[in-house]
């Protein structure tokens, strides 16, 4: 069979002092350079010889032997690979010992073996990589998930099972399904642990959540440190526990846990591949293990369901090689079974290819310094880089799924089962993969459509948590340390309104206060806090260094008028705004004079001199329609030209005396007649809103004016408009002024800027409204909001607290009470009269009429079209091709004295400035005489012949 078992005393918990100093030893050995002597196998050797390297007695082990005892068997007995040649396999076990690893390691390579299998455990991993790297022995391993493992400095190191980097980003896209933003880590503090938690917490940055605490433990910690760990993480305030352990260590975690009621509702508990790998491991259900893992959720190699597992798995049960101590099949059983049939199919390519197979000695190992350790019987594989390559480049399906590898040396299709554990056993919730992250439908199958990671894509089944609760748990509550939460409220002097200072027991009052009480009151649990003054009470606090003081952790919370603005949001997390603001100016203002000519104000000068045209252009285009049929429309040059300018302007009183006769006149007036009454409504209403509503001017129009003057500005002491002016809109900071009171504001704008006053102040609008409201609106606003934002509560960055209060804050506003509030503390009387507008804004101008214009138009240019055609045809009837030509023969003598196109148009014009009726009976007069003509030709044609 080719197996040879060494069997090893049981070292247990050999300290890294030990493995360190055994390096100390080799490692300057192996640093001086030297050719040794060749020995060279055949091209097609009979036998070959591979090494495994795991602890026999765990967990991993119990399973991983008798898969790698049976894949030998298989391979040899197997004719298509390594046709020829014998696979020898040669088995040590690593006793749990860094030091006895590396030394089992060293043994196994005196036996020349072209490749070694293992070991499980990440730690051991890292020493024995040193060593292969310098014989260059490929180290397949199917059990170190350390994602550390696959950088560039172990080149000739394999992992042929998913990495944990792949693990943690599924628990990462777990934990943000859920919602939940903090997590704690419990984690054995050795290679294994650390760099997988150090990938969970690169993740979770990832998805704007993070570990708040990492509970790290001693491998082989006893029970009582656990519990002292334990005791201090459930002291936080998360609730999301994910536990990354070693499979035969990691049950006391969860007994520990469950003694002190961790495992109860509320809480959440996440564990890696070892939870799964160990229940597989048990033959029989153990109800004591089962009923202290009652909801927790963990991750599971996910492991297809192919026709070569399905044989693998019927014959399992009847390995001869399960000895009393072997155990179920778990999915490093699989992972081993493959490294076995890679490295042989690997070296079956090889050796088809003509690779040979050779070692030489290393000089640098026979200059021992005199020391009697034997290193001189380690030799270097010569082939094996080339034989590394091979390995790297074979794609087959085993019973672990597809092996191949992609260019960082990471099994292709990582994926994950997700299982909720309950009653006697385990239940899958759904799948991870990092082609389409959570879902439903097994990763094989997704395989074959385009990847898909967006959020909404994401589906899990439903689990049942700890405690037998449905509902997910929110995940965090607040810390069982007796401390409520500590919230800073802004000390101000002025509108106390939002927020003051108070003699109650809560020692503080407000709008803001108020709001904040009731949503907290809408919360599904309580929240223990008490209100903290910030400020000396002699000036309004500075709130960029409030919320300053929120985001350093001095405070948990800030309460108060806080507006969100982007530099305060980068450092701290608000809440929904529960009251809108933005930046207004205030300014004095005074009663606009009366003018003269304010009849003219509502219409701009565009849109009279387009009216005024129109009403000229409508007049001569009925005057063209109507001058053949309508007396009142014609006689003199000068009575027809004042006709067309009265009938024009009076249309615009409907008082017109001249009556239209004609179709195309009727249709043109009745259009115009239409838009003047659109143009008389709207001059009406525009003028009786100028003269009769009160106008108020100021000389200060908006910001727009503030920036290009050089007056000074007021501002409230502590906002953030101070910034905002100098920092956005380039104001100089010499030009504002700091205004701590009401009174201030008053004062300064009274006096003005030429008496040490301001030109107008620049605020938030609800401070404003209050303002104006106090003074009996003696001073107005101006423009209209430069900026817009809101008012929210500041919390520490991300506070699970802020989300719920932000739902909170919404329930407030659809079911009245926010307004309710708003009416107890700020109901005032708002200043309704506006400022009078500049010259331009708010008259009448072309823009809204245009339309009425241009149908207008339309309709003259085709009652014109139609007038004209009808002309033409009458024109060509009234002048017969005999007249012409006798008026032809006329103009021809009289050539000298005018030419013939004038006199045509001469004529044209006398055509149509004749009445329509008249020319009405010259045609039928004409078409008389052309019958009788006509008759009296046919009667002479007739007694010709006679």
């Amino acid at each position: 069979m080719g197996v040879f078992l060494i069997p090893r005393p049981c070292h247990t918990k050999m300290t890294r002092t030990i493995l360190l100093l055994i390096f100390c030893i080799w490692v300057p050995m192996e640093v001086v350079g030297g050719a040794g002597n060749a020995t060279v196998s055949s091209s097609r050797p009979p036998s070959v010889s591979i090494g495994a390297l795991f602890t026999l007695d765990s967990v991993i082990g119990r399973a991983a032997r008798p898969a790698i005892t049976a894949a030998v068997d298989d391979v040899n007995s197997d004719p298509n690979v390594l046709s020829g040649t014998k696979l020898n396999f040669i088995m040590h076990d690593t006793n749990c010992s860094g030091f006895l690893g590396t030394v089992e390691a060293l043994q196994l390579m005196e036996n020349e073996v072209v490749l070694a299998i293992g070991p499980q455990s990440s730690g051991i991993a890292h020493v024995i990589s040193h060593v292969v790297n310098e014989l260059h022995v490929p180290l397949l391993s199917f059990a170190a998930t350390d994602p550390t493992l696959s950088s560039l400095q172990y080149p000739f190191f394999l992992r042929t099972t998913q990495s944990d980097h792949f693990q943690m980003y599924a628990i990462a896209d777990v934990v943000q399904y859920y919602g939940w933003r903090e997590v704690i880590a419990i984690f054995v503090d050795d290679d294994y642990g650390r760099n997988g938690i150090s990938v969970l917490d690169n993740a979770l940055a990832k998805k704007r959540a993070k570990i708040s605490y990492k509970a790290a433990f001693t491998p082989g910690a006893s029970k009582s440190a656990i519990n002292d760990l334990l005791v201090g993480a459930n002291l936080l305030e998360s609730r999301v526990f994910v536990v990354h352990v070693n499979p035969d260590s990691g049950l006391q975690i969860f007994s520990v846990a469950k003694s002190l009621n961790m495992l109860t509702s509320g809480y959440v508990w996440i564990a890696t591949d070892w939870l799964p790998s160990h229940l597989d491991s048990m033959e029989s259900v153990d109800l004591d293990t089962m009923n202290i893992l009652q909801g927790v959720v963990a991750l599971r190699h996910h492991i297809p369901d192919t026709d070569v597992k399905k044989n693998f798995v019927s014959k399992w049960n009847s390995l001869k090689y399960k000895d009393s101590g072997s155990t179920g099949l778990n999915s490093y059983a699989f992972y081993a079974y493959d490294s076995v049939w890679l490295a042989a199919r690997a070296l079956d390519l090889f050796l088809n290819e003509g690779g040979s197979i050779s070692f030489s000695n290393d000089p640098r190992l026979h200059d021992t310094n005199g020391s009697t350790l034997q290193l001189g019987s380690l030799r270097v594989f010569d082939e094996g880089q080339q034989f590394l390559q091979r390995l790297m480049k074979m794609n087959f399906t085993g019973v672990s799924g597809q092996i191949g590898f992609d260019v960082d040396r990471n099994l292709v299709h990582p994926a994950y089962d997700i299982l909720n554990i309950g009653g006697t056993g385990s239940r899958r919730i759904g799948y991870w993969s990092n082609h389409s992250g959570l879902s439903v439908v097994a990763p094989e199958t997704l395989y074959t459509k385009p990847p898909n990671t967006s959020t909404s894509n994401q589906k899990l089944y439903s689990v049942i948590w700890p405690g037998e609760i449905t509902a997910t748990p929110r995940g965090w509550v607040f810390p069982n340390n007796g401390k409520p939460l500590r919230i800073a409220v802004p000390n101000r002097v002025s509108y106390k309104e939002f927020v003051a200072k108070d003699n109650s027991p809560q020692g503080v009052r407000g709008y803001c206060i108020d709001v904040f009480e009731a949503a907290i009151s809408l919360l599904p649990y309580p929240v223990p806090h008490n209100f903290v003054l910030y400020g000396d009470g002699k000036r309004n606090p500075i709130y960029n260094e409030l919320v300053s003081q929120v985001a350093l952790n001095n405070y948990d919370a800030a309460v108060g008028d806080i507006t969100i603005v982007t530099n305060r949001t980068r450092i701290v997390d608000f809440t929904q705004p529960y009251m809108e603001s933005g930046l207004v100016v205030v300014a004095t203002v005074q009663q606009a004079k009366s003018s003269p000519w304010a009849f003219l104000k509502p219409f701009t000068l565009e849109m009279w001199c387009v009216t005024g045209a129109f009403f000229l252009f409508v007049g001569a285009v009925v005057w063209i329609l109507e001058h053949r049929f309508n007396n009142e429309f014609r006689g003199p040059p000068s009575q027809q030209l004042m006709t067309i300018f009265w009938f024009s302007f009076s249309t615009m009183f409907f008082s017109h005396r001249e009556n239209t006769v004609s179709t195309l006149g009727r249709l043109v007036l009745i259009i115009w007649l239409f838009v003047v009454l659109i143009i008389n409504s709207s001059y009406t209403a525009s003028l009786t809103s100028i003269l009769t509503v009160q106008q108020l001017t100021s000389r200060i129009e908006g910001i727009d004016t503030l920036i290009a003057s050089t007056e000074p500005i007021g501002i409230q002491d502590g906002s953030f408009a101070w910034n905002y002016l100098i920092d956005e809109l380039n104001i100089a900071e010499s030009r504002l002024v700091k205004l701590k009171s009401m009174d201030e504001y008053s004062s300064a704008l009274e006096r003005g800027p030429k008496n040490g006053g301001v030109a107008a102040i620049v605020d938030e609008l609800p401070y404003i409204e209050v303002f104006l409201s106090k003074t009996n609106c003696a001073f107005r606003t101006v423009g209209q909001e430069f900026t817009k934002s809101g008012w929210g509560f500041a919390f520490q960055r991300d506070s699970p607290l802020a989300v719920d209060l932000s739902t909170a804050i919404l329930q407030l506003s659809e079911n009245g009470d926010l307004q309710k509030i708003h009416n107890k503390w700020l109901t005032y009387n708002g200043c309704s009269i506006q400022l009078g507008q500049d010259e331009g804004s708010g008259r009448l101008s072309l823009t809204s009429f245009w339309g009425l214009f241009l149908i207008c138009g339309l309709a003259c240019f085709i009652a014109l079209t139609i007038f004209c055609f009808r002309i033409c045809c009458q024109y060509r009837r009234f002048t017969p091709e005999g007249e012409e030509n006798v008026e032809v023969e006329e103009i021809e003598t009289t050539r000298t004295r005018r030419p013939l196109r004038s006199t045509s148009l001469k004529d044209l014009i006398d055509f149509v400035d004749r009445r329509e009726a008249e020319i009405k009976q010259i045609l039928k007069q004409r078409n008389g005489d052309n019958k009788q003509q006509a008759s009296r030709s046919s009667d002479g044609q007739a007694s010709s012949p006679a």
